[in-house]
């Protein structure tokens, strides 16, 4: 299987949109936005969370290979979210993805998808499919989340705040590149670890602790330093202090005159990622992080809320977005985690379900 874990300065410096003249905050707001296209659209589809989640994932895997001047990141999107329905057995028609999203954008951005999107789309799935070299099975850091939580003892009230709390931090976490720098299980242990300083929520004990666990996350991964942790905590608090995204496109919009001819979609794949962590995925972090693997049939064994409401959790582009909950927090690099629990004024708003844990 290819590795689809990067270094975080290739990240900054190689992938194909850099190469292509577009800078870094460019390509990042461009990610974000198709992430939260994706999360939209999936959601006015009443699609489940995990088949919103791969969807990004394909979305971020695919420029990883490819520039945004090549593909326009909203056809990209519609043809990531199209084959997660299918690999996640909740297949949606082409043709109705296309009619929400053409709702969704401004004609400008509609002309993306040529004069028949649906053919558009279809094509872009084969070179999708070869670009991720048919991998299209997905872990994401929700199965994680709910597995590691039911190990923590402490008062059930700030428990659930702190859970709820870590889940919305996962969904806002498909905005950024984490699933192309860290595994789930490790992307689940650091938004715990930040929702409960946010929460205020002190992990003491734990079932299953042994005298060799310093900390919680011991159990599950071991060696895990708290300066990986922030990194990851911090670059999912910097979405909340970004100004609001622009909405042109690389191409096609009115006004936007192109810097080069586009050229032929290609229909072969690289031979490899570019950077990466070599095969195997944890090659040059073996000395910071050892995974003590947990098994895959218990990633979605239990839904993460309650049954009535299966699909209903916040989303990043939803109005429970956590963005609502932290209103006033401005980012500092080199801030501790933990001086970010002074800004909590308010609670997660009452129309988010309760997960189970």
């Amino acid at each position: 299987m290819p590795c689809w874990y990067y270094e975080k300065k290739d990240l900054k410096r190689e992938t194909p949109s850099i190469h292509d003249g577009i800078d870094f905050e460019t390509e990042s707001r461009y990610r974000k936005e198709g992430a939260r296209f994706i999360i939209d659209t999936g959601t006015k589809m009443g699609l489940r969370y995990d088949t919103m989640a791969t969807g990004v994932v394909y979305f971020h895997r695919f420029y990883m290979f490819h520039s945004f001047k090549e593909f326009p990141r909203y056809v990209t999107a519609c043809c990531c979210l199209f084959l997660a329905g299918k690999v996640e057995e909740t297949p949606k028609k082409c043709k109705d993805i296309i009619k929400v999203a053409k709702a969704s954008l401004s004609e400008a951005q509609f002309q993306q998808f040529g004069e028949d999107a649906k053919e558009e789309v279809m094509t872009l799935e084969r070179i999708l499919l070869q670009t991720i070299r048919f991998d299209l099975q997905v872990e994401h850091p929700y199965g994680y989340l709910i597995k590691y939580a039911k190990s923590l003892k402490g008062d059930k009230s700030k428990l659930q705040k702190m859970v709820q709390m870590a889940w919305t931090f996962v969904n806002d976490s498909l905005c950024t590149t984490l699933c192309l720098q860290w595994e789930p299980e490790v992307i689940a242990i650091a938004l715990m670890y930040l929702a409960g300083k946010l929460s205020k929520f002190e992990i003491t004990d734990w079932s299953g602790r042994q005298p060799r666990h310093i900390r919680w996350w011991d159990m599950f991964v071991e060696d895990i330093s708290l300066e990986i942790l922030e990194d990851i905590c911090h670059q999912v608090l910097d979405l909340y202090s970004q100004q609001p995204a622009r909405t042109d496109s690389p191409q096609g919009n009115a006004g936007v005159v192109p810097t080069k001819v586009q050229p032929v979609l290609p229909i072969t794949t690289p031979t490899k990622p570019i950077g990466g962590r070599g095969a195997g995925g944890f090659d040059q972090r073996r000395t910071f992080v050892s995974i003590s693997r947990i098994s895959h049939d218990t990633a979605y064994s239990e839904p993460p809320c309650s049954t009535d409401s299966p699909t209903s959790l916040p989303s990043s582009a939803s109005a429970n977005s956590i963005g609502s909950v932290l209103p006033n927090i401005f980012f500092f690099p080199w801030a501790s985690v933990s001086s970010y629990a002074n800004f909590i004024t308010t609670t997660s708003p009452s129309s988010s379900p309760i997960l189970k844990v």
